[in-house]
Parts: structure tokens; C-alpha cells; sequence
């Protein structure tokens, strides 16, 4: 053999582990941007609804109060579906299931441009609720599955930040195009930014994954044989779950906060198109623009947390969404925008964290794990619209600071015991190291 052939040899050595690195970079930025686009996506059509809620009032002839239930119905539909697409992805896949439900989306978007009363706009989104799990129940587990620990944190947090931007977007394009144009324009409007969407998902989203060439006889002792068999191994996944405590303080965690978070800024609307304030159809839109803070949290919580711990920064995202909502009682505009910067702040801090530390956690049955994080995220959602309904029928928008008051201190009961778990058992990991 030559020295010149050597040398060929040596540098093809060379090369190929820089050529393997930089597809895998290429392959894991794009399975992020293309998530983070499909949730963008499913957050416009989540939240479309509370941009134009005088425009449903007017378009269905029901109370404004009585539009808020169209996110309820939506997000009670979502809890339970993610259960359903977390077995479902664990079984055939991530890519195709996530893929079919944007398709059907689309569809779905389509047939509510023919929709003719209330009632049948309350079944349409109970059905999207259904489609709209889809990503939500699979993206952390995609990332858990595909990516490097190392940018495990940052596809979270990124992930995070466009589901804040997907609110704001849905919200925004909603109570905008609900100024100049009727219903079912609005809606073709939304289907054609969500075709837009779902094509670029289609087109960035890569074909093969690590998950897809792991050895088959990893599986060939725990594989089911039949259905009966199949729905026991998935029940025992999701129970694998719920055995664990600190899980289950987490999904707590999840639930409450977004109780709060979500329906006060359904609630907000209403008191701020009421006396002294009398915004317009849009102005109230503009509210949601305080997301933003959220998405900064979002954009940072993984830096944060790896520097100050989880414990310090959940107590200050408690302490931010309870401060937020006092503020928001000198009833002015200045003091309810600061209020709500505060409150977004603290809840996306706190989700983003909550988030990261399931997918973290669990080893196995990955997308169950995140789904029944996100089931009682938005049963938490689902259950906030009735909650804070009687106190806002009484007492206004005080009544409903007073309700997500009494959660907020549920939930810093909750935090407590759990970071405090959490700090137990690292000291007893580090005295059994010593």
C-alpha cells in the first residue's frame, strides 16, 4: 500500500466524523424549526377563539361570557387525545400520526367556514380538540428520542417560545381580521396561514430518525401479541407514570398554573370592553401582546435553570403570577399590562421548566409520560372557564384575581413539597457517592 493511499485513508477518516456531525446538526435544527412551526400552527387554531369572541357573539347571537366556552370544550377534547396519540406514537411512530392530524386540521378549519349555529360550532371544536393533541402529545417525546441531551434543553425551550407565539399569532390575526371582515372570511384567512404551516412541516420535518434504526431485538421480548396484551403494556406505561410521586406533583404543578393563566386572560377581555375602560373589538386583542415576557422566559429557562435550579426559579415564577394579578387591581390600563407581562413571565418560566423535567424523567414510555403532563395541563384549562365563571358573575374582575389567588397558593403548597423531594434526593444520591 502507497504512503498516497495512507494518506487518502487517513483524511477520509478524518472527514467522516465531521460530515457524520454536521447531518446530525442539520437534521436536528430542522426536526426543531419544523416542530416549533407545527406548534405554532396548532396554537393559532387553539386561541383564534379568544380574539374573536364579540365577533362569535354577533356572527351566533350568544353572550360574550358564553364564547369562552369554545376554549373549554377544545381543551377538554386536547387532555384526553393526548393520552390517545401518546400510545399511538409509541406504536407506529412520531413522524405519521403527527403529520395526518395537521392534514385533518386543515380540513377541519375548512368545514368551519360552513358552520351555521353555535351548536355546531361547539362539536367542530370539541373534533379539533381531538387533532390538535397530536403535536403537543409528541414533540418533547420527538426531541427526547432524536436529540443530544445537550440540545435536549435548548429544542425545549424553543419548542416553548412558539407556543407562545402561536397564541399571541391566533389572538392577534384573529381580533384583527374580526374588525374588517365577517366570519367565514376570518376563517379562510386562518386555513391558509395553517396550509402555509403544515406544508413547511411536511417539507422540513426528516424522514428517518435514530428512533427508526434502533435493533429489533431490543423489542423482541416485550413486543405485543395481541390486542388484549397491547392495551395492558400501554396501560402499564401510563401507570409506570402515576406510580411516581414527583411526576405527579409536576402534572399538578402544569394543571393549576394554566387554570390561572389561560382564563384570566379570557376574563381580562371582558372587564376591559366594560366600564372604565370600553376597548374595542381589537384593543382587547392587544392584551395578549403581554405573551411576550413569556416567550423571553421560554427562550431562557434552560440557561436559568442550569444556573439558579429549578427551586429558585419556580418560586419566583410563583411569586411573579401572584404579584402579577395584584398589580392588575389598581384597575389601569398601565398597572393590567404590567400585571400580565408579570403573570406570563412567571407561568411560561414555570411551564417551560415542568416540561423539560418530564422528558427528562422519564425513561420509558416517553410520549405517555408528556401526555399526561399535558392532559392535566389543559384539564386544568377546561376546568378554569366554570371555576372563575361564578366569581366574575359576582364580584367582576376582582373575583377572579381573589379564585386564581386560592389556586396560586395550592400551587406554591405543591412546588414546595416538591422541590424539597427533589433536594432529598439529591443529597441522599450524593451521600451514598461520598
Amino acid at each position: 500500500m502507497t504512503a498516497n493511499t495512507h494518506q487518502v485513508m487517513n483524511s477520509t477518516i478524518l472527514i467522516e466524523p465531521e460530515a457524520h456531525t454536521s447531518l446530525v446538526y442539520r437534521s436536528e435544527v430542522r426536526l426543531i424549526w419544523s416542530l416549533s412551526i407545527a406548534s405554532i400552527v396548532v396554537y393559532i387554531n387553539l386561541y383564534l377563539v379568544q380574539g374573536i369572541l364579540p365577533l362569535i357573539a354577533n356572527r351566533f347571537d350568544v353572550a360574550v361570557s358564553h364564547g369562552t366556552l369554545l376554549l373549554s370544550v377544545t381543551s377538554f377534547s386536547m387532555a384526553f387525545s393526548l393520552l390517545f396519540y401518546a400510545v399511538l406514537s409509541d406504536r407506529i411512530g412520531r413522524r405519521t400520526p403527527l403529520l395526518i392530524s395537521l392534514y385533518l386540521l386543515l380540513l377541519s378549519d375548512l368545514l368551519m367556514v360552513f358552520v351555521a349555529d353555535f351548536s355546531q360550532l361547539v362539536t367542530l371544536r370539541l373534533l379539533q380538540g381531538v387533532l390538535l393533541a397530536a403535536v403537543p402529545a409528541i414533540a418533547m417525546a420527538y426531541f427526547k428520542d432524536e436529540l443530544s441531551k445537550a440540545a435536549m434543553l435548548k429544542a425545549g425551550a424553543i419548542y416553548i417560545a412558539a407556543n407562545s407565539l402561536g397564541g399571541i399569532a391566533g389572538r392577534l390575526i384573529g381580533g384583527a381580521l374580526s374588525l374588517h371582515f365577517p366570519w367565514q372570511e376570518v376563517i379562510c384567512v386562518i386555513l391558509l396561514v395553517s396550509f402555509i404551516g403544515v406544508v413547511t412541516v411536511h417539507c422540513l420535518l426528516p424522514a428517518k430518525g435514530k428512533s427508526r434504526h434502533l435493533p429489533s431485538h431490543l423489542f423482541a421480548a416485550t413486543k405485543p401479541t395481541t390486542w388484549y396484551s397491547s392495551l395492558y403494556c400501554d396501560l402499564t406505561g401510563f401507570w409506570h407514570h402515576l406510580k411516581d410521586s414527583k411526576l405527579r406533583s409536576i402534572y399538578l404543578v402544569g394543571g393549576l398554573a394554566f387554570l390561572v393563566m389561560v382564563n384570566q386572560f379570557s376574563y381580562i377581555q371582558l372587564h376591559l370592553m366594560s366600564s372604565p375602560f370600553h376597548w374595542g373589538r381589537f384593543q382587547v386583542t392587544l392584551i395578549f401582546l403581554c405573551y411576550l415576557s413569556g416567550t423571553l422566559a421560554s427562550l431562557y429557562s434552560s440557561r436559568w435553570i442550569g444556573r439558579f435550579g429549578r427551586a429558585r426559579l419556580f418560586n419566583l415564577a410563583i411569586l411573579a403570577m401572584f404579584l402579577g394579578g395584584l398589580v392588575t387591581l389598581l384597575n389601569t390600563t398601565l398597572a393590567i399590562c404590567i400585571g400580565f407581562l408579570m403573570s406570563s413571565f412567571g407561568f411560561f418560566l414555570l411551564h417551560s421548566g415542568c416540561n423539560a423535567w418530564v422528558a427528562q424523567r422519564a425513561r420509558v414510555h416517553r410520549a405517555k409520560a408528556t401526555a399526561l403532563y399535558l392532559c392535566c395541563y389543559y384539564l386544568g384549562a377546561s376546568l378554569g372557564g366554570p371555576y372563575l365563571l361564578p366569581f366574575w358573575q359576582h364580584w367582576g374582575w376582582s373575583g377572579v384575581v381573589a379564585a386564581s389567588s386560592i389556586v396560586l397558593l395550592v400551587l406554591a403548597w405543591v412546588l414546595h413539597r416538591l422541590t424539597q423531594a427533589s433536594s432529598d434526593e439529591v443529597a441522599r444520591v450524593d451521600f451514598v457517592t461520598e
